[in-house]
């Protein structure tokens, strides 16, 4: 059923040179030869591309609550401006994976990069808490939400029971993992129908927005930057809230060896996206304030379905679905780009030796991908998901301010390396400063949390030596990492 990677020469690095820490048989080891090589086929187009990159970002956030912002920017105005300087610093952040995705032709983002740019023990830290809790966690989070919303068309009188929810929940993330288990094409295409779906449900919200800005619905404009005025450490967590928003620009990269013309689409596909969703997360913020007062959103459990039950009647009951669908995409998105992640650790040895090997028929990696279903449903029904959440937010900026700073690195440890698409220097500089001050940040505001985070990250660093580096294991531990 299962056949190992074909590893491929990717890069001049001394990391991905297509080793496999001798697990593929050489060409006079006498073994019998391949009849052909597994490998994961190049089926992401310029506009799956596009798909992934889009319905990982736009989750459930934008349509139920952006108050956080609000909140601690303290006006329309400055809560705008926010969006759009947040919109732009992803941007930053993309172009340099851009650059990162076109020189190091291998899928794993955050892991690969760190691995070429700084080694195995960092790469093997960051792959160890994304597989332990990070992805678990922050799948069933987001497959919460949409239980929660696909449920809410049939309660609309009463609470949903918290039961009901964890069940439909199951059911949606089993849905998910077969659905990238089965096949590559279906998932993209899903993909592709289920980001059609978002920003028909951000246009939804826009359009009577527009209407209602010809119309002359200002008043919640005027003096748009008056009001409670930021503090110190509001507007920098405001940034934190927005910079969260707009994660998920970075999984094409997990995905670079499925890529068609990565050097040509995968820049095309960073820069299209990150322009649509700007634009849409902005105009989306405009149209809500043409008819919801700063008090009122503030006052909001669900701001566009607050914003539909005004403007559309009974219309308003499509929201919740919408906003269910658009939780499935980024369920979606987010399963079929990490478990390549996992993939890659694996194929580096870094993960047990299954977890890199391609279903025969559907190429597929299905155990990478299955992998995630145990701990996932662990986390539903028995973890206490918004704190697990909040203890490793950090982790994420720290490893993506890493990745950039990596590849400014680069520029100097290898200036020879072949770079189809190149940044400008001070945008790398300027993001991997944005990255590491919001690590400090939550740091200061927040060091319980994110000490215990930090803590759990560490535990990366044992694990690795335990793992990885001691050679003179027990038979019965060697045959249980499957080497």
């Amino acid at each position: 059923m299962f056949r190992k990677a074909a590893v491929t020469t990717v890069s001049n690095g001394s990391y991905l040179q297509g080793q496999s820490n001798g697990r593929l048989p050489s060409m006079d080891s006498g073994q019998p030869a391949r009849e052909e090589k597994v490998v994961l086929k190049k089926k992401v187009t310029l506009l799956r591309g596009i798909s992934i990159i889009i319905g990982t970002i736009i989750g459930a956030g934008i349509f139920i609550s952006p108050k956080g912002i609000l909140k601690n920017t303290g006006s329309v105005g400055m809560s705008l401006t926010v969006w759009t300087v947040c919109g732009i610093l992803s941007l930053f952040g993309a172009l340099c994976y851009a650059e990162l995705g076109t020189c190091i032709k291998k899928s794993g983002g955050h892991y690969t990069y760190i691995l070429e740019a700084f080694g195995p023990l960092p790469a093997f830290v960051r792959v160890w808490v994304e597989l332990l809790i990070i992805r678990p966690a922050a799948t069933a989070v987001i497959s919460l939400a949409f239980g929660r919303y696909i449920l809410e068309p049939f309660f609309m009188q009463c609470e949903i029971p918290e039961l009901a929810i964890k069940l439909i929940t199951a059911v949606g993330i089993t849905l998910v993992m077969v659905l990238n288990s089965t096949s590559v094409s279906w998932s993209a295409r899903i993909q592709i129908f289920l980001t059609f779906c978002k920003l028909v449900a951000i246009l939804i919200i826009i359009v009577p927005g527009v209407i209602q800005l010809i119309k002359g619905e200002t008043r919640h404009f005027k003096n748009a930057f008056a009001g409670n005025d930021a503090s110190v450490m509001g507007l920098p967590l405001a940034f934190y809230s927005g910079m969260y928003a707009y994660s998920g620009w970075f999984y094409l990269n997990f995905v670079t060896e499925e890529v068609e013309n990565p050097e040509k689409n995968i820049p095309l596909a960073i820069c299209i996206s990150m322009i649509i969703v700007t634009v849409g997360y902005v105009l989306t913020n405009v149209a809500y304030f043409t008819t919801i007062s700063a008090g009122e959103l503030l006052l909001s459990k669900a701001v566009a379905v607050t914003f539909a039950e005004r403007l559309m009647g009974n219309f308003s009951l499509a929201v919740p679905v919408f906003v269910a669908l658009s939780c499935f995409g980024s369920m979606n998105g987010g399963i079929f780009a990490v478990s390549r992640m996992f993939f890659v650790a694996s194929r580096e040895g870094h993960l047990p030796e299954i977890l890199s090997m391609i279903h025969v028929r559907k190429h597929t990696p299905l155990p990478a991908v299955i992998v995630l279903h145990p701990l996932t449903m662990i986390m539903l029904f028995n973890g206490d998901l918004y704190s697990l959440l909040n203890f490793l937010s950090f982790a994420r900026w720290l490893f993506i301010g890493l990745v950039v700073a990596g590849l400014i690195y680069l520029r100097y440890k290898r200036p020879d390396m072949p770079r189809p698409f190149k940044v400008p220097l001070f945008i790398p500089a300027l993001f991997s400063f944005t990255c590491l001050f919001m690590v400090a940040l939550s740091l200061y505001s927040d060091p319980v949390n994110t000490g215990i985070g930090f803590a759990i990250t560490l535990t990366g660093v044992p694990a690795y030596y335990l793992f990885i580096v001691w050679d003179k294991k027990p038979k019965w531990f060697r045959r249980l990492l499957g080497k």
